[in-house]
């Protein structure tokens, strides 16, 4: 059996502590951040060390590869990939041809990242950005009009699972009206939920078919003015379960991030009970993964369900001619802005 967890590693090889602590707790995946990469060799064998200490071949091996300044992969060993943004400057001049050079970056993205052996991206990035917004999101995301990021976001799912991976949608149920990096404080939104619903929320429902998403550690006044929505089961119970209708698995935004308070086990514990079905944390702090473990136990029921779901959507690649994608995708692009 699986736990309701996903970790991250502190360096680029695993530590002894670290392969007994992941043996014995059996996480569900594991995410890696820069830290975690030098070369592809290197990042191969880390992946395949993850997955030796669960035992498990099939084990989630998550990334942030978004391109743009959220890329873990990076040149001179992987090409370096564009912002959403840039794909929704092209929307704008001509939709079919950013359909297609979002799905090529997508399948490009997952090409780079299975040849490691990594399986899950945590994109598409369905925020929708508004005048006035902190800009950790900026351009991150496709476009602040959420008809372009539906079309977009959907094509870049696409991309990833024709590649073999698996797309992660976040932030759920929208990140881009925050004031404030959850990163370092927790962000609020005061906006009136008929706003929220038809500007917000829209992208999420309209996409509500992904696999995987991922939660915004985010107050919503008008729905839960006490609580992010990582850790309000009334976010989760109306919002992203209720009107949005995801019924995939939900995962947890970073338990470390500042945006949240008090211990790691009192995080998790608030975060699974709100409805999360993973609890995520990433920075590789044996003593916090502790903390976490005591609350996220046994993957079962409803969660497990939903996560066994999510696995199946992944199937093996057929041939890809990368090369030929990069030359299309670099067509596209330049044709748009010449």
């Amino acid at each position: 059996m699986r736990s309701r967890a996903i970790y991250g590693c502190a360096g680029q090889t695993l530590a002894a502590d670290e392969c007994a602590f992941f043996h014995d707790t059996r996480p569900w995946g594991f995410i890696l951040f820069a830290r975690n990469i030098r070369d592809p060799a290197q990042v191969a064998a880390l992946v395949h060390e993850l997955r030796e200490s669960v035992g498990d071949d099939n084990t989630p091996i998550l990334i942030d590869q978004e391109g743009g300044r959220v890329a873990r992969l990076k040149p001179p060993y992987w090409a370096e990939r564009l912002p959403a943004a840039r794909f929704g400057a092209l929307y704008a001049q001509d939709p079919e041809a950013a359909r297609e050079a979002t799905y090529l970056n997508a399948r490009l993205i997952a090409h780079d990242l299975t040849l490691l052996g990594i399986n899950a991206d945590c994109l598409p990035v369905l925020d929708v950005p508004v005048p006035g917004a902190h800009d950790i999101i900026g351009d991150r995301a496709f476009a602040s009009d959420p008809a372009t990021v539906i079309d977009l976001g959907k094509a870049q799912m696409e991309g990833l699972l024709d590649g073999g991976v698996l797309p992660i949608m976040k932030h759920i149920p929208g990140h881009g009206r925050a004031r404030a990096d959850s990163h370092l404080t927790l962000p609020r939104v005061d906006a009136e939920l008929e706003e929220l619903s038809a500007n917000d929320f829209v992208t999420f429902r309209s996409l509500n078919h992904c696999p995987a998403a991922m939660t915004a550690h985010v107050v919503y006044e008008s729905i839960d003015p006490q609580r992010p929505c990582t850790t309000s089961p009334k976010v989760i119970r109306d919002v992203i379960r209720g009107e949005i209708g995801f019924e995939g698995l939900l995962m947890s935004d970073d338990l470390s991030m500042k945006a949240l308070d008090g211990p790691l086990s009192v995080r998790a514990r608030a975060a699974l009970f709100a409805g999360c079905d993973l609890v995520l944390h990433c920075n590789g702090d044996m003593d916090e993964m502790k903390d976490v473990a005591d609350e996220a136990k046994t993957l079962e029921g409803p969660p497990l369900k939903r996560a066994q779901h999510a696995l199946a959507r992944l199937t093996a690649p057929p041939a890809f001619d990368a090369a030929a994608a990069t030359a299309r995708l670099s067509e596209l692009l330049t044709g748009a802005f010449a």
